[in-house]
């Protein structure tokens, strides 16, 4: 008999409920909220099976014990943790990571985020954030892979692999034997199933009503891979879905994950998820979403205490049966013994890691964010900074604000961990004078450093303005209507620009924040902007290494950037329509007062260098199921500096038994040339990738004419362009 039908066998009804619950420091399971709740004799009577937002080795041993030692069943603890984009040491925002357009980095950086966890006693993630957002209003778009389905994929299985600990290429199926039980890995929790980025007006935790084709093709399939590269665990949404709560919702739970997908893991609630069933109104009580959630396939409930308090009166009316109770206790008993707590309940807890591990991981930390810094605009080459610049002046309220470059989610990142521009700065350039003026809050209405500012730069070389939002002003609840900058930010940068330009000095903006923002002015006034995001630990030095050339800018836009807030939501792969956007027809899809194309598209990023596309070359001519598309194109760095080029291959089905996208990514690549260097990129398309969803939302491949496009980002006048024949089977 296996170890788990052992342990079935043995439980209690409050032992299996606890194995089901999850629950926090604090948060007493038998009575409300309380900050004085001891876990203690919850732990040891085996009403708690997991725990969040616990952390630090000898903190997590001391609970495991109570478990693992002390409990009648001696079953260990599963402990939970938001690791986003690092522990201790923060790598750069996945939408800032997501520029990169690099799975490789992406992976390295999951990796070294689960060796750092995995020490402070931390054995799953509730990463990697797979929603798909194409509304900046949305402030939790800062935690995903931006607005394209493809990426979100490829990001999928990198951040997986790179928890977990999967070899680079391996995807099977959750339950089929990959080892997680590695002193340094930790199990990834997807999230959130599916199509929270749709929310209403860009509004936290508000509805979704979107159609089944545009949730089966944008937003289910990064949960597709990441079931297909082995992820443990899975968490539904807050919102319901066309008026169904994710959590509830049995249709994408057990019928489309479960059953279609083949995900044999573990389904964890969100935040309360189960509780607000309730608030929903579709539950009259807690033992009403209990029943609904446990029906629907959902495991652990996190922070509701619904499953422990509301199944047994639901067990008792025949609202859900034992068996769907023995189940959820398997999958949960199974996970921890994928990850190893059975054997070592320890393994997490771990003394701390060399020095020379640390330095590693901090020297990946500002590579990755000085290639996640995407360079909109550079005027005249006023980047890189002359190195005749000898008077600096870092103005505006992010230049020395080591808390905000954390971003929202910090885990167990201190606010003065990171660098700031101004301490970058300093170390990049001794021999320079730094002229620091913060000029005005991130917030506010406090105005009594914009004189000290205008002062300063009379004396400076060159201004570098540091603006933006605050690290809170994305993320959960972070929601905002208005996408311009905060406070007085706007009439600070404006005064700051109408000084340089009656000085004749340029003006470089370093722009913070979770999402695009809404900013044509500076964009048209600076004569150098970056979007810097937020970028973690090493964001100072990773700012500088950009700012004096020691890194050519490579990032690209993982998101549009629309030049005014009624564009959103605004993303490249949309549809023509009957009557597609014309400047010449007033009776076409466009607006009357502002231009239809956004501020940046898609894939738009500047770096140190020049480069051209040239000589796209496409085979086979004809292409049937089962075949390979493979594009090749010359990239040439006219450029005097080696530089970095991503470049794009798209589709467009002309004509098709469904309208198709006016261009669907399909593949990229990157190239790194030496000044005047001549290469060659190729790009690659399996035709069963050419599938799309008929009419009746099954697979379907049909002949046509296909059109391949291929260059720097989704701006159609700069693609090169060839067809391909499509054989339908």
């Amino acid at each position: 008999m296996s170890r788990i039908d052992l342990l079935l066998g043995q439980m209690t009804l409050t032992e299996k409920l606890g194995q089901l619950t999850m629950t926090a420091e604090g948060a007493a399971v038998t009575g409300p909220v309380s900050a004085a709740a001891d876990l203690s004799e919850e732990i040891r009577r085996g009403a708690v099976g997991s725990m969040l937002n616990l952390y630090g080795a000898e903190h997590v041993r001391q609970r495991q014990r109570l478990a693992a030692e002390q409990s009648r069943l001696r079953i260990p603890l599963l402990v939970g943790l938001d690791i986003l984009h690092g522990h201790r040491t923060l790598f750069p925002m996945p939408l800032a990571e997501a520029c990169l357009f690099d799975p490789h980095a992406w992976e390295l950086t999951a990796r070294e985020a689960a060796r750092e966890a995995a020490r402070d006693g931390v054995a799953m993630t509730f990463a990697p954030m797979l929603d798909v957002s194409r509304d900046p209003r949305w402030g939790r778009g800062v935690e995903g892979p931006g607005e394209d389905p493809l990426v979100a994929m490829r990001f999928a299985r990198a951040k997986v692999r790179g928890f977990q600990g999967t070899d680079q290429g391996t995807e099977q199926g959750t339950d089929q034997g990959t080892d997680l039980s590695g002193a340094d890995t930790i199990g990834a929790v997807a999230k959130h199933l599916c199509g929270y980025g749709a929310v209403t007006a860009g509004r936290e935790y508000a509805s979704v009503d979107i159609s089944e084709r545009t949730l089966l093709e944008v937003h289910l399939p990064a949960f597709a891979a990441a079931v297909q590269a082995g992820v443990v665990a899975i968490m539904p949404a807050f919102i319901d879905l066309a008026g169904v709560p994710m959590t509830a919702n049995a249709s994408l739970l057990r019928g489309r994950l479960r059953g279609r997908l083949g995900f044999e893991g573990t389904i964890i609630s969100d935040y309360n998820s189960i509780g607000e069933l309730v608030q929903h109104g579709v539950a009259a009580d807690l033992s009403e979403a209990a029943a609904l959630a446990l029906q629907a396939g959902v495991d652990i409930d996190m922070m509701a205490g619904a499953y422990l308090h509301g199944l047994p009166a639901a067990l008792q009316r025949g609202a859900v049966g034992m068996e769907l109770i023995d189940a959820a206790v398997r999958r949960v008993l199974r996970l921890k013994e994928r990850l190893g707590l059975f054997e070592d309940p320890y393994r997490h807890c771990r003394s701390p890691e060399e020095p020379a591990a640390l330095a590693h991981r901090r020297r990946l930390a500002r590579q990755v964010a000085s290639r996640a810094i995407v360079m909109l605009t550079n005027r005249a080459d006023t980047l890189p900074l002359s190195p005749a610049t000898r008077r600096l002046a870092v103005l505006g309220p992010l230049a020395d604000a080591s808390g905000e470059m954390r971003g929202p989610w910090w885990s167990a990142a201190g606010e003065q961990d990171c660098v700031t521009v101004l301490a970058g700065l300093r170390t990049a350039l001794p021999g320079a004078q730094l002229l620091h003026v913060r000029g005005v809050p991130i917030e506010g209405t406090d105005d009594a450093g914009l004189a000290a500012a205008l002062e300063v730069c009379g004396g400076a070389d060159a201004i570098l303005l540091c603006l933006g939002e605050a690290a809170l002003m994305s993320g959960e609840a972070a929601s905002r209507a208005r996408l311009d900058l905060p406070g007085e930010q706007r009439r600070f940068a404006e005064a700051v620009l109408g000084r340089a330009r009656a000085l004749g000095k340029r003006v470089i903006v370093v722009l913070f924040a979770g999402r695009p923002l809404v900013v044509p002015w500076l964009a048209e006034q600076a004569d150098a902007l970056l979007a810097a995001w937020f970028l973690g630990s090493e964001a100072g030095n990773a700012v500088a290494d950009v700012l004096i050339g020691r890194t050519s800018p490579s990032g690209r836009t993982a998101v549009t950037w629309a030049r005014d807030a009624g564009q959103v939501p605004i993303y490249y792969a949309q549809r023509r329509g009957g009557r597609p956007a014309d400047a010449n027809d007033h009776y076409s899809s466009r607006y009357i007062d502002v231009p239809v194309q956004p501020l940046f598209p898609f894939g738009h990023g500047l770096g140190y260098a020049r480069f051209t596309l040239s000589e796209l070359q496409v085979s086979p001519a004809a292409v049937r199921p089962g075949d390979d598309i493979e594009a090749r194109v010359t990239v040439v760095n006219e450029g005097a500096r080696t530089a970095q080029e991503t470049v794009f291959l798209f589709t467009h089905d002309r004509l098709a038994s469904v309208a198709r996208p006016t261009l669907e990514l399909q593949d990229w690549a990157r190239i790194e040339l030496r000044a005047g260097e001549r290469g060659t990129v190729v790009l690659r398309v399996a035709a069963e990738q050419l599938r799309f969803l008929g009419a009746d939302l099954e697979p379907v491949f049909e002949a046509g004419e296909l059109e391949i496009l291929v260059g720097p980002c989704a701006d159609r006048t700069r693609l090169l362009a060839a067809s391909v024949r499509l054989i339908g089977s």
